[in-house]
């Protein structure tokens, strides 16, 4: 098992509540981020969406998909969200929300394992390692500018 730490910050000139509704919304990932293939329900969760466990199919610049089940494990609106994932990739996502003046910056943390045999087999060599976490960065950069067209907003910043 290799291990990442990735972390993408976005600010996007929209206030935090329609940023949060987008984010929170995850089963309309698929409509607005072309990454997102797939979002299915596998359980409901509380009506804040505390518990849901959902099934998400990534495609990113390189040519795989990573199949991921992720428990909802902390609900605090306008300022978290975060989930245990689970299948292809095994550990915890973070979404963090903060206003700034009229814009929102949003904060992504991953830290996860790979699981699957051959990830783990690729993730041995250097390159594969810089290969995964350069796609990893593409497909949150997109998510980025595919949010602030979902907003009408401008994406101001992105790490």
């Amino acid at each position: 098992m290799a291990e990442f730490r990735l972390t993408t910050v976005w600010c996007i000139e929209a206030p935090v509540q329609p940023v949060w509704d987008a984010i929170h919304d995850s089963l309309h990932w698929p409509g607005w981020w072309k990454n997102v293939e797939a979002v299915r329900e596998l359980q409901a969760g509380g009506t804040d969406g505390l518990g849901a466990v959902h099934r998400y199919t990534w495609k990113g610049v390189l040519p795989y998909r990573v199949i991921i089940d992720v428990r909802v494990t902390r609900v605090a609106p306008l300022v978290a969200l975060e989930g245990e994932a689970s299948g292809a990739l095994e550990g915890v996502g973070r979404w963090h929300f903060a206003a700034d003046g009229d814009r929102t910056v949003v904060r992504y943390d991953w830290h996860v394992r790979t699981a699957s045999a051959w990830m783990n087999a690729l993730a041995l060599a250097p390159l594969a390692r810089l290969a995964f976490r350069w796609n990893h960065d593409a497909i949150m950069r997109e998510g980025g500018l595919a949010l602030a067209r979902l907003l009408e907003a401008r994406l101001v910043d992105i790490e």
